[in-house]
């Protein structure tokens, strides 16, 4: 571990992570529960919500956030980039947003007669693709390359974006007026689709109290506690974490039973498999876990897969949702014991 960064703590810290693997993983642990306490000034009661982003930044993935207007999407994602030191762009994704207008373009320059690239928003570290599904599938699909290569093409040109690199989208569900639905090829690049619900009543209560006090514009200050290298840092940890031969078969064996799954027309494919594994990984870190337990496997099936699934119509008709599908899977496949 001798490329983790100094400052490992904090960035104001001086102090260097302590010898050992032992230390090194404590030190990631404890840098993930202040991320999360920093975060949950902000955005309160959606721990479960706060958990899963920084699960899929650990985990190198994309995340796709889905909820109805005003639940903080973007409130959660916007202080996750203040908590970051890196370099952070926002899309407004509306339906005449062009593909050029994220990626880039190339423009004549009348001084040097020559052609020039301006790089769009998505040359960032964290980029957050604000309500994603009011463009059209053309302007969605310009996501594509840099998500799954870390690179753009422009004038058959391919460029590079800086590591860590991570899409946060933002959505409303599809049934609403003035929607498009992802292309399927798009959805499987996100890592994971996390769904934002309603507050507890406790919750809305202590926010509303929070702006009788403070204001409504008066919202907590956060704590710059990232720097990309840091993250590049929770990554590599990550990677090192246990993984013994039975948890891969138990992987295995719950993706290919969502393809031969009664009432799903179409199943997860290996990259879901990949998923579950990282983001496994990214669990048994951040509960201080030095090996994945199949309990780790079965906290993210739901927001690694849900995505990932197209349920035939008759189960549509009844009402069976696709969370309630892949919770009955993972209840017929026995975990592996120790």
């Amino acid at each position: 571990m001798s490329d983790l960064p100094g400052n490992w703590e904090t960035p104001a810290s001086a102090s260097e992570p302590e010898s050992g693997s032992s230390g090194v993983f404590d030190q990631a642990y404890n840098l993930v529960q202040t991320l999360r306490q920093e975060i949950g000034k902000v955005l309160v009661g959606q721990e479960a919500v706060v958990e899963q982003v920084l699960m899929a930044l650990i985990a190198r993935g994309h995340v796709l956030i889905e909820g109805v207007p005003g639940l903080g999407k973007t409130l959660l994602v916007r202080t996750l980039a203040q908590c970051f030191g890196g370099r952070f762009a926002r899309i407004q994704f509306t339906p005449d947003l062009m593909p050029s207008d994220v990626t880039g373009h190339a423009m004549f320059n009348m001084k040097t007669q020559e052609f020039e690239i301006r790089q769009g928003p998505a040359f960032t570290n964290l980029l957050l693709a604000d309500e994603i599904n009011r463009a059209p599938a053309k302007t969605q699909a310009a996501l594509l390359e840099v998500m799954q290569e870390g690179q753009i093409t422009i004038e058959g040109n391919s460029y590079s974006v800086d590591a860590p690199f991570m899409v946060l989208a933002t959505q409303n569900p599809i049934e609403q007026e003035g929607t498009y639905p992802l292309p399927e090829a798009e959805l499987d690049r996100f890592m994971l689709k996390v769904l934002i619900h309603y507050p507890e009543q406790r919750d809305e209560e202590n926010m509303l109290r929070q702006i009788c006090n403070g204001g409504a514009e008066d919202k907590p200050a956060v704590r710059p506690l990232l720097k990309p290298a840091h993250v590049l840092s929770l990554q590599k940890i990550a990677q090192q974490i246990t993984v013994d031969p039975a948890i891969v078969e138990y992987i295995v064996k719950i993706a290919r039973a969502t393809r031969d799954w009664p009432g799903v027309s179409r199943g997860a494919g290996p990259r879901a498999s990949i998923a579950m594994l990282n983001c496994a990984r990214a669990y048994a870190l951040m509960n201080n876990n030095r090996y994945v337990t199949p309990d780790d496997v079965k906290a993210v099936v739901l927001p690694a897969l849900r995505h990932r699934l197209q349920l035939a119509a008759e189960l549509e008709i009844e009402g069976v949702s696709i969370d309630k599908v892949l919770s009955e899977i993972c209840q017929s496949i026995a975990a592996p014991r120790r």
